[in-house]
């Protein structure tokens, strides 16, 4: 059985249907019956656009970037990349093999 971990790269505001996407990306991989996932927000960041976003202590800020991580089985996350491109339209995406110890 293989194992991969996938990775959503986002920022804070990014909306589908006027959800945010990172809440609409979690719930849809519990519904889809994936193991967990992790939010992760990033300190720094750019991505495409070259923006440079960051977190600052004394700034509130929806333009931070973000990561959802979640690891399990290939054949049960790959199925779920074309729901999760249209969620998370041309943000960055990744999925590799991992060994789970």
């Amino acid at each position: 059985m293989k194992s991969a971990i996938l990775r959503i790269y986002l920022k804070d505001s990014s909306t589908y249907h006027g959800k945010s996407v990172h809440k609409t990306v979690l719930e849809f991989l519990r519904d889809s019956g994936i193991k967990g996932a992790t939010l992760l927000r990033g300190i720094e960041g750019y991505g495409t656009d070259g923006k440079i976003r960051s977190l600052k202590v004394l700034a509130l800020s929806n333009e931070i970037p973000l990561v959802i991580e979640t690891v399990d089985e290939e054949e049960k996350l790959r199925p779920l990349i074309p729901k999760l491109r249209e969620i998370v339209g041309k943000e960055l995406m990744t999925l590799q093999a991992v060994e789970i110890i």
